[in-house]
């Protein structure tokens, strides 16, 4: 890698989407006087009484959860989108509005309050996935939805209100912002080139192996290049796949295994639960073939030094572009020492 990446200031492209990220190496040795984020690292109970996502809980609407044994899904009692809601449209002007119909749902990863995904079996984990793939394969059936969001914060810092390992699904009418930027740069890049856009960056990264982390049969663990955030990271099939449901019984061990080797990093990388927000990035549900979309996973972890110094995006991220101090390749090369085999 050129050493001038490593020394001087310089901006990054994020292929998928278009953007730049401006990287200033230089900045991480400066004194940190910031805010300080509490450490939450307290033993919790495998089942907690007050927990509305405990197995045979009552949740806030009255219902009570199922004695389950490993992963519950339930339709989120309070969800951002609304199924029923009617089709109507504002233009008057320069005031323009659509309406947006969508399904939530909320997924327990495991009955047992006291652990993440980072805690979790491998074969547990696993059936974490085998509901991912049927809940994606089930709402693309239904007419209204266009898109399949799958994604997990964890932490209170990244506004999570309740620490039982779980996640969720937003489905969706329309394509939400993000997605509509790699599903462009995808489509352009493949009707050139014929080939995946993000498969080509694989191959490049993997004879590279300066930002990759951890990989096995079927999947790479690797920070970005583009990286915005301190110590992001990006799950990315081998073979090329528009969605989570091509996935063979094998090759979602094989993602289930990627998904603990880099959440076990994380945690023991400051020594702390690690927050994030990961998400699954994949083909739209349309009835279009979606020959460009090679489906990913990110994950998004706010932590920037240690276990109490958080990233902010202000200032210069929110009026001009993102912006990091530690390189991509520095923060594989930490996170690469992590793994554990």
């Amino acid at each position: 890698m050129d050493s001038n990446l490593q020394d001087y200031s310089h901006k990054r492209l994020n292929i998928l989407t278009g953007e730049w990220v401006l990287v200033s190496p230089h900045r991480a040795k400066r004194p940190w006087q910031g805010q300080n984020e509490k450490v939450s690292n307290e033993n919790r109970p495998t089942h907690d009484p007050n927990c509305y996502l405990c197995a045979g809980n009552t949740r806030i609407n009255g219902e009570k959860n199922p004695e389950y044994k490993d992963v519950f899904v339930f339709t989120n009692d309070f969800a951002a989108l609304q199924s029923d809601s009617p089709e109507f449209s504002v233009a008057k002007g320069l005031f323009k509005a659509e309406s947006e119909q969508g399904i939530c749902k909320v997924i327990c990863f495991s009955p047992d309050h006291s652990k993440s995904l980072a805690d979790m079996e491998i074969a547990d984990i696993e059936k974490v996935v085998a509901v991912w793939q049927n809940e994606y394969v089930s709402l693309s059936k239904d007419k209204v939805i266009n898109y399949v969001q799958i994604f997990e914060n964890k932490g209170a810092v990244m506004g999570c209100s309740n620490p039982h390992p779980h996640g969720q699904i937003w489905s969706q009418s329309t394509l939400p912002n993000e997605v509509e930027k790699k599903d462009h740069q995808q489509k352009v890049y493949f009707d050139k080139a014929h080939s995946s856009l993000l498969g080509d960056y694989l191959a490049q990264e993997l004879e590279a192996k300066e930002r990759v982390i951890y990989e096995n049969e079927s999947f790479v663990v690797l920070t970005p290049f583009w990286a915005v955030w301190p110590f992001e990271t990006m799950i990315i099939p081998k073979q090329k796949q528009p969605d989570i449901s091509k996935l063979t019984s094998k090759e979602r061990l094989s993602f289930a295994d990627a998904i603990s080797k880099i959440t076990k990093s994380y945690d023991l990388l400051f020594q702390t639960s690690f927050p994030y927000s990961s998400g699954i990035h994949q083909a739209p549900t349309n009835t279009a073939l979606n020959e460009h979309w090679h489906w990913h996973m990110s994950f998004y972890p706010p932590l920037l030094r240690s276990a109490t110094v958080k990233k902010f995006m202000v200032g210069y991220e929110m009026f001009g572009s993102p912006q990091r101090d530690i390189t991509a390749e520095q923060a594989a090369e930490r996170l690469r020492d992590l793994v554990v085999l």
